[in-house]
């Protein structure tokens, strides 16, 4: 007997859906039946992750019931409105499902870190999440619906990372932001939970010289670093129903124990 889709009715919107983890998760949600509203900074790559799915490519061309790409800046708050706005109309309800995994880096010692460099991280990284969460919310509350919001921050907002003074704020950000926003919204039906993940494979640490991450890999207990489609497994658990009685709770995904406040890696390089 085959198993029952978990997310046969449930509409999902992914930000930083072009890539990395974002791809992977579009790619799983749709895999359990949902239908995937996919936005990216670049537009091509949030098409191309809409063809992966079985789409047409874009939300002009979305018959009903179809994934839908869709371009937008969600540290803008005029964007961010805008795209909801956008997927409501294009799928005639708000989305139940909220993933956002927009993020980027600008890695500098704290020393010599510009403001504009801390300023970008924190606008992509929490901006966004905070923009996206609320214009989301909103559109929940408004309808009488119920939904599962699922931030992405890193394992780097718990324990920190040389070099990552930007990106560590803003990610530890994300956890008190998504436990907040838990507390305030559960009366609706809406949960909200984030996901960190440690050392996973992805543009970002394509970047990273080889024996820097050979040295990574010998720190984890799993021996290897994670792909995306392993944090994309926890973020459609938390998706779905399986996960109906959890919320405020921050997921790691690090191939190793939970970490305790002020202990873990510290390795000078990018943890995703």
């Amino acid at each position: 007997m085959a198993s029952q889709l978990r997310l046969r009715s449930a509409l999902a919107l992914v930000t930083g859906a072009g890539s990395g983890i974002g791809r992977a998760v579009s790619v799983r949600l749709a895999g359990e039946g949902a239908t995937v509203a996919a936005c990216d900074l670049d537009g091509a790559a949030a098409r191309e992750t809409v063809r992966l799915l079985g789409g047409p490519g874009s939300e002009e061309e979305a018959p009903r019931g179809a994934h839908a790409a869709f371009q937008a800046d969600v540290s803008e708050a005029r964007a961010a409105r805008r795209l909801l706005e956008q997927v409501q109309d294009c799928f005639s309800r708000p989305p139940s499902v909220v993933v956002s995994c927009a993020g980027i880096t600008r890695d500098e010692f704290l020393l010599h870190m510009s403001e504009d460099d801390w300023d970008k991280v924190i606008a992509v990284n929490l901006k966004s999440i905070f923009l996206v969460t609320q214009a989301a919310a909103q559109a929940l509350v408004s309808s009488g619906c119920h939904g599962s919001i699922i931030n992405i921050s890193s394992i780097v907002g718990k324990v920190g990372n040389v070099g990552q003074t930007n990106y560590a704020a803003s990610k530890a950000g994300v956890i008190g932001l998504t436990q907040t926003a838990a507390r305030e919204l559960g009366r609706h039906g809406i949960r909200c939970n984030s996901v960190l993940p440690g050392f996973i494979k992805t543009p970002m640490t394509q970047k990273v010289p080889q024996k820097v991450l050979d040295k990574v890999t010998g720190m984890i207990p799993m021996g290897h670093m994670g792909d995306p489609e392993d944090v994309a497994d926890v973020v459609t658990f938390l998706a779905s129903e399986d996960s109906g009685y959890i919320t405020g709770a921050s997921v790691e995904v690090t191939g190793m124990r939970p970490s305790r406040g002020g202990r873990g890696q510290r390795s000078g390089t990018q943890v995703i």
